[in-house]
């Protein structure tokens, strides 16, 4: 082992220990580097009343090692940091450290505290043992060090967490705000194949999830996705697509060409996959085609969404109906190492009463395909609807 003075020292984990002992080494002439998971150093000494045997104030014992550890030259305090992995050997370590985002900017706060009294979210107080509250932007303890405020971020946002496909409304709502509509929309997106779809027909759960409903109205989120894809779709030839992996050498087959198959061929076509959409109508989307009608969805934009699918390399057979133009038998002979069923629920509720069976009784489903294939139907002068959903 070389016994010379290396450049630098890393110590983890910034309680009192690695406090004095990052001191030593900076007065030594090392420059040291202190990794702390939590937004300050200090570990639970300030949480302690006395200190053992002698029954000293521990602030006071403390205090002065924060300033000094936060003034000296020779230390660099990295906060919310975690070390991942290190290589190398002694006297010649590489150590790679994850850094988690504080959301505050270190050198512009003040730690006046007027965003923790204007914040309106409060959490258990883990300087306090659970005992007391905090908000969500808080400083560690009052003599933190850096004495700089940090917002605690648990979970996903709301509106993120209540999407079905977790988009990153919040990220994309920004890009917008900064008129950046086409970085928008790739973050849409990524998560996405329909934005210019769900921002039409979906039942929006994020806005009803959106915090900002509490005080007046939630973030209308679902115009804001339908505004970013009216405008770069004017330019849809030159939208940049997701990068996709090399192929992998394997295929799948995805039997249903409505919103699920179709995903699923997205997702896995971004990651290598030869995807290969099997469909029984003569056109691709499902109940997009064929329930929704077009005064609620044109379908100028699902036929436009599709051929952005197409366009990573997914192909899609028509008039191709599982147990009658293929098998599961086949497509396994075929070379298929999977097969994805997004059949659908398109079989009708039945009420089982008298009579439903008789001439002139239509279901909903199979009403709005005859309608959206084109085909003409006449029920009569007189309709009665049975049901209050959407489809009714």
């Amino acid at each position: 082992m070389n016994n010379q003075k290396t450049g630098a020292v890393m110590i983890v984990g910034g309680g009192i220990a690695g406090i004095q002992a990052s001191l030593d080494l900076a007065e030594a002439g090392y420059y040291v580097y202190i990794v702390e998971q939590k937004p300050a150093i200090g570990g639970t000494m300030p949480m302690l009343d006395k200190t053992f045997p002698t029954n000293d104030c521990s602030m006071c014992i403390l205090s002065p090692k924060l300033v000094e550890c936060g003034r000296h030259l020779n230390i660099k305090i990295l906060t919310c940091a975690q070390v991942k992995g290190i290589q190398g050997e002694a006297g010649d370590f590489q150590v790679r450290v994850l850094q988690h985002r504080r959301s505050v900017d270190l050198e512009k706060c003040t730690g006046c505290g007027d965003c923790a009294n204007a914040c309106p979210v409060e959490l258990a107080n883990e300087f306090d043992a659970g005992m007391g509250k905090r908000k969500a932007i808080y400083k560690l303890y009052p003599q933190a060090t850096p004495s700089a405020f940090a917002i605690d971020k648990r979970g996903l946002p709301p509106c993120r967490d209540a999407c079905p496909a977790g988009v990153n409304a919040q990220g994309y709502i920004q890009l917008i705000r900064l008129g950046k509509y086409k970085e928008a929309w790739e973050l849409i997106y990524r998560d996405n194949p329909f934005p210019a779809i769900c921002g039409r027909v979906c039942t929006s759960p994020c806005q009803d999830a959106c915090y900002r409903g509490k005080i007046d109205e939630p973030v209308q989120i679902r115009e804001l996705k339908r505004t970013v894809t009216d405008h770069v779709y004017q330019d849809i030839e030159n939208l940049p697509l997701p990068a996709t992996e090399p192929f992998n050498g394997k295929k799948v087959a995805v039997i249903g060409g409505g919103p699920g198959g179709l995903s699923c061929a997205y997702q896995l076509a971004k990651k290598g996959y030869r995807v290969t959409v099997f469909e029984a109508q003569a056109k691709a989307g499902g109940m997009l085609q064929t329930g929704i009608p077009s005064y609620r969805l044109p379908k100028q934009w699902v036929d436009k969404e599709i051929e952005l699918i197409e366009k990573l390399g997914v192909e899609i057979k028509l008039n191709t109906a599982l147990g009658k133009e293929i098998t599961i038998e086949q497509l396994q002979k075929e070379g298929y190492q999977a097969i994805f069923l997004a059949i659908g629920a398109s079989r009708e509720v039945k009420l089982d009463i008298p009579g439903e069976e008789a001439k002139g009784i239509l279901y909903g489903i199979d009403f709005l395909r005859r309608v959206n294939t084109g085909e003409k139907i006449a029920p009569g002068q007189k309709v009665a609807v049975i049901g209050g959903g959407n489809t009714a």
